[in-house]
């Protein structure tokens, strides 16, 4: 995997008489972090879903790399190389670890229907690629020992990770993060900012973060956007952000630890 570039220019969404985003631009660099911080209510997960298809905006464009993808459908997107995880887990609980990751990989198999029909060699052979990639998958994120737990069983911090596994499945250059470490005790969320790291170091991926960890964006950002009701109020390196005064009176001064 190596990370791809993320320019957004000048978007919008309304919803009737509500502007939810309000002409954002901002830009991921290529293997590095990007945190997308703000007050409840500041549009940041519509923002998310701008990007993954699931909104299209009214205006502006998006480029992910050197492709338009403003306005394509969630597949196309995630086929093209964008993952997400989401604010509140979604995962198949009925369904076992292993096979949660398999329905993640499936945008990367590489037969024909017929071929899998049949169960004809090709579709066997891409099979099990697909299944040693999802137990290598499983391995890094410190889950091997559970691929045939049921997803429902994992305590919470395990299936965090076992969503972004999934999402890792797609293959991604780039990896979105809705607010990873909601509801995480505080190892828990030390262990997931190495592993978001770890994301960025060993695999190159370019990361946008949604986080409401304060002290977490501080220590893992490269860069931070700052958004209120729905519009960019702040935008640079962390130390830059931090003493934005708008950011201290939007945000950071309200006396919360949380975005």
């Amino acid at each position: 995997m190596k990370g791809s570039s993320l320019t957004v220019e000048g978007v919008t969404k309304r919803f009737g008489g509500l502007t939810a985003v309000n002409s954002v631009s901002l830009h991921a660099e290529a293997g590095k972090i990007l945190s997308v911080i703000g007050p409840n209510g500041a549009g940041k997960t519509t923002f998310f879903n701008l990007l993954t298809g699931i909104y299209a905006p009214d205006q502006g464009r998006i480029l992910f790399g050197d492709k338009d993808i403003t306005g394509k459908k969630s597949d196309a997107i995630a086929a093209m190389g964008i993952g997400r995880t989401f604010q509140n887990i979604r995962m198949f609980s009925g369904m076992t670890v292993l096979e949660n990751v398999l329905v993640g990989h499936h945008n990367q198999v590489k037969t024909s229907y017929v071929s899998a029909i049949l169960r004809l060699p090709s579709f066997k052979k891409e099979e099990a690629r697909a299944e040693a990639r999802a137990r290598e998958l499983l391995k890094y994120m410190r889950l091997e020992n559970r691929v045939r737990d049921l997803a429902s069983n994992l305590p919470y911090g395990d299936q965090r990770r076992l969503e972004i596994a999934r999402a890792l499945a797609l293959e991604p250059t780039l990896l979105l993060l809705d607010e990873p470490a909601a509801g995480m005790n505080p190892q828990e969320t030390e262990d997931l900012k190495a592993m978001i790291l770890s994301l960025k170091n060993d695999l190159g991926l370019t990361i946008v973060l949604i986080e409401h960890d304060m002290a977490m964006v501080m220590s893992l950002s490269d860069h931070i956007t700052v958004l209120e009701y729905g519009s960019v109020i702040a935008d640079g390196t962390p130390a830059v952000v931090k003493a934005n005064p708008q950011v201290i009176e939007a945000y950071l001064g309200k006396g919360a630890s949380h975005a």
